[in-house]
């Protein structure tokens, strides 16, 4: 595609957060428009589609570590970013470099000639250009909300995942399990494979009935194949195990159109990495920093179990923040028992709750614990940083303000604001 004219980083970047006052729109359409204009790049490249509630963005990871290893020049295209906005589109694990980002936004912006579109439309057409561009022998291609009308569906993958799937975004994908599970399980497309961890009985019958009508070869991951793994994985937690049994479910299918070693295998288990999800940070003084971004029910369920288990019997104080469109009362029903002291604070959001909101809930989830709202991070971390171990969770958006004040990379509020989105759906 063409460049369009000269446009800098920090000039993309405002165009970009411009786009948000088209909030989120569900559909293809103007996708595929867009697509269409820069060359359909998508029809150059290999996809492996992710859907899910949880568990979708560690998946790719795993998958991307894997076939990277294996050789394969991997694009990497997931969200939200937890500091900087190139995190969204990476080759072999290198982010997007400012001037090509800049580049190509420019040259997308052109082409679309200012018809209405929405940032996640508009930013998946780019990491597709980009990822042709870069010659990528296969993209890890993460859904953004739900599936069957979200923007990355223009594309036809070599196989299909669905994570777990839970209560999350109700409000735009349904209010039961079911109807989550036929916007999820939209991504499955004739004769594609897909694979699944998904353990709900109500969507494992929506996916199977979808794969039947599909003609599409349906493989299911048992909840014990976590305990079966070949290799151990670098990510902590029983449910990234379970993750990883699907990855290999995924490669494993894959052999004939990729083969992939069993030393690739165990090197890519061995290497992966994925901020921001039960990773540990040491801090020169020895206090521990646990970062985890759960931000629905089942989220802190998995971080409850990880507590009890990987870090049994360490007390630690909770730092939480949440947006107010989450169930953050079911998350501190689900991890105030586990605190020692808790810390509340906004998350840098428009749709933050605020700390006295989440601090009453925890008042009245566990009335024995100390609770103290603070102004903002800073100050929840400078009021526990004699402590040994403390645990930040709540919201992605939160823990990507953690890694920028403890100095794991850069966030300008720019950046920080692209991960906002809000409207109602349009089908199409």
């Amino acid at each position: 595609m063409d460049n369009g004219n000269c446009m800098t980083y920090a000039e993309a970047i405002n165009f970009l957060q411009d786009l948000g006052v088209f909030g989120a729109t569900f559909g293809l359409e103007t996708t595929r428009r867009l697509a269409a204009l820069a060359g359909n790049p998508q029809h150059s490249l290999r996809f492996i589609h992710v859907a899910g509630t949880n568990g979708k963005g560690s998946t790719c990871a795993i998958l991307e570590s894997i076939y990277r290893v294996a050789g394969l020049r991997v694009g990497l295209f997931t969200s939200p970013h937890l500091v900087s906005f190139r995190e969204r589109l990476q080759v072999n694990r290198q982010l997007i470099p400012e001037t090509d980002l800049a580049r190509l936004t420019a040259g997308l912006r052109d082409k679309n000639q200012g018809a209405p579109i929405t940032l996640f439309e508009f930013t998946t057409v780019l990491a597709l250009a980009w990822f042709a561009e870069q010659q990528c022998d296969l993209v890890i291609w993460e859904t953004g909300l739900g599936g069957r009308l979200d923007a990355t569906n223009i594309v036809t993958p070599i196989a299909s995942v669905i994570t777990q799937i839970g209560f999350d975004h109700e409000q735009w994908l349904g209010d039961t399990l079911a109807k989550i599970a036929t916007e999820k399980a939209g991504i499955i497309k004739p004769g594609v494979p897909i694979f699944t961890a998904t353990e709900a009985p109500e969507a494992r019958a929506v996916i199977a009935a979808t794969a039947g009508q599909m003609a599409a070869p349906l493989i299911w991951v048992a909840p014990g194949e976590a305990g079966r793994l070949p290799f151990p994985v670098a990510l902590i937690g029983h449910h990234q195990k379970l993750n990883a049994a699907l990855a290999l479910k995924a490669v494993a299918g894959l052999q004939p159109l990729i083969p992939v070693t069993p030393e690739a295998v165990r090197l890519g288990l061995a290497r992966v990495n994925w901020p921001g999800r039960l990773q540990v940070i040491d801090q020169a003084n020895g206090t521990q920093i646990l970062l985890d971004g759960a931000h629905n029910a089942a989220g802190a369920a998995v971080l409850r179990t990880a507590l009890e288990n990987e870090f049994a019997g360490r007390p630690f104080t909770l730092i939480f923040g949440s947006l107010a469109d989450k169930k953050w009362v079911a998350i501190c029903e689900i991890l105030a028992p586990l605190a020692g002291r808790i810390l509340t604070v906004p998350v840098k959001s428009k749709r933050s709750a605020t700390a006295s909101e989440v601090g009453a809930a925890f008042r009245a989830t566990h009335p024995m614990v100390e609770v103290r709202e603070c102004r903002d991070l800073m100050d929840a971390l400078n009021a526990s940083k004699d402590e040994g171990f403390i645990v930040i969770t709540g919201s992605l958006y939160l823990v990507g303000e953690a890694l920028d004040r403890l100095g794991h990379g850069r966030a300008e509020e720019s950046e920080r604001g692209l991960n906002e989105w809000s409207g109602l759906p349009k089908s199409g």
